[in-house]
């Protein structure tokens, strides 16, 4: 039996002390349709190629997202009334109620605050020198712009960046269990529901420009959206804008400080940060994986899959296959073409995805422009998770641009 086949790709032991990327090399080679059955009797196929992975997006007719989108989750209560466990054509109509707040017009606006809030974290970051990058500066900035998408006060952003650390901890409810427990998981989850009540209250009557307008003035099917459809889409946007930047920027920074040849490549050649910042994306894949569920008996790359079995794309390891991607073990700010899923495909596409991209091109081209170097200086912690690939801390000292070592 090969390594591969061994493993228990949902156990987050693999992810704490494991080399995941090790066995989804080998998965994709050998057994690129791969089931597994846990120790509990469930079962999964694992998708780790490319274009097997981007089959399964596109078809969501055959592949559904309403009987849960990740591992862990067997039934989702939202299924049908939260965007990404809702499938077409349902799906296509609150979709289109959300993307009034991701509109170009928007976007421009909201993108010279963003400059400021990276600006305010990396002045005060560069000046300690030496700071944990996750809690500093990467989990930061995308609460902040969340909060502003969502029509926050300034006020209450620090409060909303404590209060969603706690109930989310990551994105994963497994992870920190012995740090934060599952009570005050849940005052925090109930506090930040109760806050968008009164704050979807309020713009019901006193709408402004912002997400929870949008979504409480929006009708799918000629029906508003009720109060808890609110606020679990607002909910799913908190996670969504949250984990993706955080994740990326933390790991983006690593991989820089890592690859200082790279590093010198985007300080000198300001025109590489866009494919950079996809670099970032596809290197990093916060958002690991995407569970979907057979609707009827089909084939994957020849592999029969039955109705009802449940089908795990792996976006992580879909963007490591040399298939699609030349040396993808290279961090190359330059490469291109560079169609990651990082962000999802198809009709399941982030529809956050250019507010995510703003955020990591404003921090990255402002990082590169303050500092000279980035010098990891203890120990990386990863999150022990087959949801979210990414860092609980990451302790570095940040050199200044023109400061002698």
């Amino acid at each position: 039996m090969s390594t591969g086949a061994a493993v228990d790709l949902a156990d987050p032991d693999l992810y704490a002390h494991g080399d995941p990327d090790a066995v989804w090399a080998e998965l994709r080679e050998s057994d690129p349709v791969h089931r597994t059955t846990r120790a509990d009797g469930s079962s999964f196929w694992s998708v780790t190629r490319y274009a097997d992975a981007l089959a399964v997006y596109r078809d969501t007719a055959l592949f559904t997202s309403e009987r849960g989108m990740v591992l862990g989750v067997s039934a989702d209560p939202a299924a049908g009334r939260m965007l990404v466990v809702t499938d077409p054509p349902r799906h296509t109509a609150l979709r289109a109620v959300l993307a009034g707040a991701f509109t170009p017009r928007v976007l421009r606006e909201l993108e010279g605050r963003v400059r400021e809030l990276v600006g305010d974290l990396l002045v005060r970051a560069v000046a300690e020198g030496e700071v944990e990058f996750v809690d500093a500066v990467a989990a930061r900035l995308p609460v902040a712009v969340v909060c502003e998408l969502l029509g926050l006060p300034a006020a209450d952003h620090d409060w909303m960046y404590h209060l969603t650390s706690t109930a989310f901890g990551g994105g994963d409810p497994g992870l920190d269990a012995g740090a934060v427990s599952a009570a005050d998981r849940a005052d925090a989850y109930g506090e930040i529901f109760d806050y968008y009540a009164r704050l979807a209250r309020e713009r019901r009557s006193r709408p402004g420009d912002d997400l929870v307008s949008v979504l409480v003035h929006g009708e799918v099917h000629g029906s508003p959206l009720d109060v808890e459809e609110v606020l679990l889409n607002c909910t799913n946007l908190i996670i969504g804008g949250n984990e993706t930047t955080r994740h990326a920027a933390s790991g983006g920074v690593l991989a820089l400080s890592a690859n200082p040849d790279q590093w010198r490549a985007l300080r000198e050649r300001p025109d590489l940060l866009p494919p950079a910042v996809e670099e970032v994306l596809r290197w990093t894949t916060p958002g690991m994986h995407v569970l979907r569920t057979a609707t009827a008996n089909t084939a994957i790359a020849g592999t029969p899959v039955a109705a009802g079995d449940r089908v795990v794309v792996w976006n992580a390891a879909a963007n490591r296959d040399p298939r699609a991607f030349p040396e993808p073990e290279r961090f190359l700010v330059d490469r291109t073409p560079n169609r990651h899923i990082a962000l999802g495909h198809g009709p399941h596409f982030c529809l956050g995805a250019n507010l995510a991209r703003m955020e990591l091109r404003a921090l990255f081209g402002d990082l590169v422009r303050r500092v000279d170097r980035v010098e990891v200086t203890g120990p990386v912690h990863r999150v022990p998770s087959p949801v979210l690939r990414g860092l609980r801390s990451l302790p570095v000292a940040l050199r200044p641009a023109g400061v002698a070592a």
